[in-house]
């Protein structure tokens, strides 16, 4: 490793991967570390036993810097997609009941108590979110029903965040949704605006759609793709301990940063003119308390909730239920400690064997902590026991995987947005340093790639000039 690079990436997660590949593509020398032994982050594909397994995201959603930044890779053509028209259920009284896409959500029971006369109330009225901050529990029982809350509205911030609604903030987390109401006075009148000034703003570009994807070989492939690009600028089993603000020569471009590392060779030291940090956000607060302490009050405030992916296999024969769609979301008052199952086998080919099927079920998130304190054995007997008798399995699994990923998705509680403003007031006091991670806009894949791209293009622009 040299002494001295324009650009060091901290974190090999998917954020930093993408931004070290874009500054390289753009010509700015960049390194990257990673204090885990493998590149990938949270993002890990294994095959076992005839089963192709995500240990992490099942799937990721397409956006158009996905699809470039594929097309760049050449793995464009090894991607695989879900039929966007597959069934998505949540559980209700017991029974998995078919969740409409469109307005037939409108004429579904999932609508009752009152949702539907309240979804009338808010195309025809007016309204306005409270300040400072509102969270999508109280959000949704102000603007619909608590019954909307329970059936659908926790399910879905569960699959997403594995969070808790009456915790996470709508401004930050759905931040459309606020400001539609807020533009418009009506949510669903404020999306239809939202909608048209996006189709606008993009003209007739053709644009990647949403539809939920992997690859023939799981979502690695793509982390695989990019490490492969960085080659020997891509370091493992790497850890920062300090870094060091250094002052600016009269060069624009000078070393700005110091940082101290422990890697396989011993104590090494790296000057850097430009910083970015793509690790969790208490890491970065961690490493930054001593270019301010506001770091480490601001990003450690930030709460992970924790995940246990679970992975099971059983002979198609021995399940009732035909599996047709992408799986099922479980509301809190249903009292289970699984918050959803996705039906792998069903989504893409390739998952499972022949006559078999693999079913991944997620557990713990940030409203059942203590459940990830069991061991794998005893989180398979759980899992099993809870989906068997929604799908008619009447079999053992024959095939068990289990992950635990003990601070797997950044929550984006109330008061999040304020916060990340006063991160970047942080920021800005500190020339070259920036911040790419799952919490700043989201967690999701694309999203994170895209926040990377950005990052990328502020540094290039910043050399150009």
């Amino acid at each position: 490793m040299s002494t001295q690079v324009q650009a060091l990436v901290v974190g090999a997660g998917i954020s930093g991967l993408a931004t070290a590949y874009a500054l390289q593509k753009a010509g700015v020398s960049t390194v990257v570390v990673e204090a885990a032994s493998r590149p990938g982050g949270v993002i890990r594909s294994e095959e076992k036993e005839g089963y192709l397994i995500e240990c992490g995201p099942q799937s990721f959603s397409g956006n158009d810097s996905i699809a470039a930044i594929c097309k760049d890779l050449e793995i464009l053509n090894l991607r695989v997609l879900a039929d966007p028209k597959a069934p998505r259920y949540v559980l209700i009284n017991g029974k998995l009941q078919n969740v409409p896409m469109g307005p037939g959500l409108l004429a579904s029971p999932l609508l009752a108590g009152g949702t539907r006369g309240a979804i009338l109330k808010d195309i025809m009225g007016e309204s306005r979110a409270p300040e400072p901050d509102e969270s999508v529990a109280g959000f949704t029982r102000r603007k619909f029903s608590s019954t909307l809350l329970d059936r659908l509205v926790g399910p879905f911030v569960s699959g997403i965040y594995a969070g808790d609604p009456e915790r996470i903030s709508l401004r930050a987390a759905f931040p459309i949704l606020y400001e539609a109401e807020t533009a418009s006075g009506s949510v669903i009148r404020g999306a239809f605006r939202v909608a048209k000034q996006r189709k606008i703003k993009h003209g007739n570009v053709p644009r990647e759609k949403a539809t939920l994807r992997t690859f023939q070989k799981g979502n690695e492939t793509l982390a695989q793709a990019l490490a492969s690009k960085l080659a020997e600028r891509l370091f493992c089993d790497v850890e920062l301990t300090s870094i060091t603000a250094l002052e600016p020569e009269r060069e624009p471009q000078a070393p700005r940063f110091l940082v101290t590392m422990n890697t396989p060779r011993g104590q090494e030291k790296l000057e850097t003119e430009r910083l970015v940090l793509a690790v969790p956000a208490q890491v970065a607060g961690n490493l930054l308390a001593g270019l301010d302490p506001g770091f480490r009050t601001q990003l450690c405030g930030i709460e992970y909730a924790g995940v246990g992916v679970v992975s099971l296999g059983y002979k198609k024969k021995y399940v009732a239920n035909s599996l047709t769609g992408f799986g099922f979301l479980v509301p809190r008052s249903a009292g289970l400690n699984v918050l959803g199952t996705v039906w792998n086998s069903s989504l893409f080919p390739g998952r499972a064997p022949d006559g078999e099927a693999l079913l991944t079920s997620f557990v713990g998130g940030a409203t059942n902590p203590s459940v990830l304190r069991r061991t794998p054995e005893e989180l398979v007997n759980l899992v099993h026991s809870e989906i068997a008798p929604l799908l008619g399995i009447s079999h053992e699994p024959v095939f068990h995987s289990v992950t635990v990923w003990p601070r797997a998705i950044a929550q984006y509680n109330l008061g999040h947005t304020a916060r990340i403003a006063e991160i970047e007031k942080l920021r800005q006091r500190f020339p070259g340093l920036h911040f790419a991670g799952s919490y700043l806009n989201g967690p999701a894949i694309g999203t994170c790639v895209e926040q990377a791209l950005k990052v990328a293009d502020e540094i290039r622009i910043s050399f150009a000039n």
